[in-house]
């Protein structure tokens, strides 16, 4: 069997990319292009499909082979990839008698229909090898060991008739985690010497999360993944150069690869060498130092070779080194954020109407609703709006304090008081449940209270991750009243489904123009939650990728000609950014970087994090639109063009 090489390439980014990325894949030395079949993208409601676009399957495969690679299809329908609930479509939780990845009836006939549908369109196109297409690979399901051992039976059952039907980022507030490309070598030198056949990089480009399909929750827009090529699709060294150097050395040694077993031979305490001789004249060798503390001279064949720490060296000859994965002889590549001339934007700004969320509530209930039941994901956003009588002998009017507490199963909140902004709250990926407790100023007579409950993307992974919760589900209390603490959670309370400017369509071009905006100047410009804003820009001249830099704002969503490219939110990173040393086991906390900056603003090291795709633009008149949560500074909003010095 040939030793292949495969990337993770997602298929919804930008169609414009695809063409140019694979080639950029080929031209690494890869072999296969591995994607994902996202179901939640390709049937949004029961029996109504969407393969256009970037969801255009069909043309994707079809790229693939012209640039003349393979294709590896993962349909799923299960796919994780920090994607909004796992790929998996918000409106199956709902079918009766619903159970996730088990051995649920109801799950399984879904999920049957849905694959099938997509090996027959493939089949319909010719698209697997056995019919001169380039699909060498289909995947059923995904990630399932951990499911396995919890389900027991039910996941065995589940998964061998799984196996019976088919023919691996970033969060708000996270550090960047990188692995250094010395050790991704010699993770996949260690695998081929000891007869790999198939490995796959996830990603070799990861693109954007655009738009709401980000789960986790709080994973980020970036997808960049600290890949080969980067979110944009520039290609980032030295990770790029030094692998396609390591695919070229593994192609020298195809041979003896191919033709013989791995014959393996001790050269010392941690070193050995993994010799494939076929006997006809081909021969190649891995020489592997496993110490990664202190560099080796070893004999091997009568020649000495001295292995850094942690590395192989390859031998397609048996005799010369033709690559130590430790040795990077590829310069770093340096990144840069320039200006471009769309960066002194004129701005109007909208409040988003308060007033409605309790006039026109459509949902009424004694209790408080889970989001997702009330929103079937639609939105981000859910008002959950209640009223307290206040008496006029209350002792908190002459001078003490009332405290409002609420507890929600995530992700955020702001509260508002009579239609006055109070304040906000937030979970985290690790801990998504959080309460919000803080002073609120309530009259005599009736208040409204307001909580806008924001969904930060959906669950993509853990058990039965259908039921977990989102949104306010109590307890909410008063503390602070002459009777001491009274319980809100079982009042009555109305609920509206996202923002009125959603409804309005504000983000589009058309429905933009349905309200009054006021110009914003900076002598005027104030920080207030909850405000649209817009403006507009010719496109920036010359080809390079383009980014939005939101440095100044917190927390909301942004849009470019009515398309949304995603959330943001100015949450500065904790982790441990110490030195990183390739050598040794790789963990995720291993190597990190940008601690104490935005998450999603670009890093010297790392990535800008709001890419808007060229393709996305006109010549002139390019609507921004943005939705600012907590307040922000938008005369510093600014287009940026990224570029790559080598």
């Amino acid at each position: 069997m040939e030793k292949e090489k495969s990337l993770s390439l997602a298929l919804y980014i930008i169609p414009e990319m695809w063409e140019d990325l694979i080639q950029k894949a080929k031209d690494g030395g890869l072999d296969v292009i591995d994607t994902y079949v996202f179901w939640n993208a390709h049937e949004p409601s029961p029996g109504k499909f969407n393969f256009e676009g970037r969801y255009n399957l069909v043309r994707f495969i079809n790229t693939v082979q012209k640039v003349g690679l393979y294709a590896h299809l993962r349909i799923g329908p299960y796919v994780c990839a920090e994607w909004n609930f796992g790929g998996l479509p918000v409106w199956l939780k709902y079918v009766p008698g619903m159970s996730f990845r088990t051995d649920n009836g109801p799950f399984k006939a879904a999920m049957q229909g849905f694959t099938q549908k997509i090996v027959q369109m493939m089949k319909d196109e010719k698209l697997y090898a056995s019919q001169g297409g380039p699909i060498i690979l289909s995947q059923i399901e995904n990630e399932y060991g951990p499911e396995s051992k919890h389900f027991k039976a039910a996941g065995r059952s589940y998964i061998n008739w799984a196996a019976k039907m088919a023919v691996g980022f970033n969060e708000f507030g996270g550090p960047i985690h990188q692995r250094p490309v010395e050790d991704l070598a010699f993770a996949v030198a260690r695998f081929i010497q000891t007869g790999g056949s198939f490995v796959n990089y996830y990603m070799y480009h990861g693109g954007t999360n655009f738009g709401r399909s980000a789960g986790g929750p709080f994973i980020t827009t970036s997808y960049d993944y600290d890949a080969p090529i980067d979110e944009y699709g520039l290609i980032s060294q030295p990770k790029y150069g030094h692998l396609k150097e390591l695919h070229e050395a593994i192609k020298q040694c195809e041979n003896a690869l191919i033709s013989s077993e791995s014959n393996l031979t001790k050269l010392g305490s941690h070193q050995e060498a993994h010799v494939f001789s076929s006997g006809k004249g081909s021969c190649a060798a891995f020489l592997a130092n496993f110490n990664y503390e202190s560099a080796a001279r070893v004999t091997f064949n009568n020649l000495h070779y001295d292995l850094p720490p942690w590395s192989v060296s390859i031998l397609p000859d048996c005799k010369k080194v033709a690559f130590n994965t430790a040795k990077v002889r590829v310069p770093h590549s340096e990144i840069q954020m320039l200006p471009t001339d769309a960066n002194q934007l004129s701005w109007e700004t909208h409040n988003e109407d308060i007033s409605s969320v309790v006039e026109d509530s459509g949902i009424t209930a004694t209790g408080l609703l889970e989001q997702i039941n009330v929103t079937r994901d639609a939105s981000d956003y859910l008002w959950y709006t209640t009223s307290v009588e206040i008496s006029p002998s209350e002792s908190f009017l002459k001078g003490g304090q009332l405290t409002l507490s609420v507890y929600s199963a995530g992700h955020a909140i702001h509260v508002l008081i009579n239609g006055q902004y109070s304040g906000s709250a937030f979970g985290t990926m690790e801990k998504r449940g959080f309460t919000f407790t803080g002073p609120v100023n309530l009259h005599a007579g009736m208040n409204k209270i307001a909580l806008l409950s924001v969904a930060m993307g959906l669950p993509n992974v853990g058990y039965h991750y259908e039921t977990w919760p989102t949104g306010i589900v109590g307890p909410v209390s008063l503390q602070g009243l002459n009777q001491g603490k009274k319980d809100l959670t079982q009042q009555k309370w109305s609920y509206q489904v996202g923002l009125k400017g959603e409804a309005m369509s504000l983000v589009s071009p058309r429905g933009v123009s349905s309200v009054d905006w006021i110009s914003v100047s900076k002598a005027t410009q104030t920080q207030h939650p909850l405000k649209w804003y817009k403006a507009q820009f010719n496109i920036p001249k010359g080809k390079e990728p383009l980014a939005l830099d939101l440095r100044s704002m917190g927390k909301g969503q942004v849009w470019i000609n009515g398309k949304r490219v995603g959330r943001y939110w100015m949450a500065y990173a904790k982790g441990n950014c110490n030195a990183c040393n390739y050598a040794g086991p790789f963990r995720p906390a291993k190597c990190q970087t940008g601690c104490g900056e935005p998450t999603q603003r670009w890093y010297v090291y790392v990535w800008d994090q709001y890419h808007i795709p060229r393709s996305w633009l006109k010549p002139t008149k390019n609507l921004i639109v943005v939705f600012e949560e907590l307040g922000g500074d938008t005369s510093k909003i600014s287009v940026v063009k990224r570029s790559v010095i080598r």
